[in-house]
């Protein structure tokens, strides 16, 4: 259980910054919530994210697994803790064509070096649609939050911890 207590202000900064990024916004990404241990995080699904067969294309739920997994454990590190992703394993479960996928990402373990975290996506009638886990490194100085709010040209940051 976390000693410290996340600082709001922190959070919301975070989710401002990640709903703003390239990438979050070519597959249109939103970070609902996130906190020690979880992250939600949704997409509406559009023709951009379709395969040629009109489901939603493996590479969007890779994606999507691999951004709830990695905001579910982050909360946990410390304040200039990065994480690279090592692994990433997602099982396709039902196919989606249309609507919204909500994906609820869990930490299962937060180590000094490794974190291990999972994301469960569902379709808007809440059925499982795919499940992943993800094993990601804990760096220092290398690829931290502060280096993402500089790479955005920004230049503040609450603290994440108070």
């Amino acid at each position: 259980m976390p000693v410290q207590k996340l600082n709001t202000r922190h959070v919301d900064y975070i989710i401002s910054l990640m709903n703003q990024s390239p990438y979050f916004n070519l597959l249109s990404i939103v970070v609902k919530d996130l906190g020690f241990g979880y992250s939600l995080l949704e997409v509406d699904i559009e023709n951009r994210h379709l395969n040629p067969f009109g489901g939603v294309h493996g590479g969007v739920y890779s994606s999507v697994i691999d951004t709830a997994a990695y905001w579910a454990a982050y909360c946990e590190l410390d304040e200039n803790a990065g994480l690279i992703s090592l692994d990433l394993n997602v099982n396709f479960l039902a196919p989606v064509k249309n609507g919204k996928l909500i994906v609820k990402g869990q930490r299962i373990k937060i180590g000094k070096t490794l974190c291990i975290a999972e994301a469960t996506a569902f379709d808007q009638e809440n059925k499982m649609v795919a499940h992943g886990t993800s094993k990601m490194m804990v760096t220092q100085n290398l690829q931290t939050i502060t280096q993402a709010v500089a790479s955005a040209g920004l230049t503040s940051l609450p603290g994440k911890f108070i």
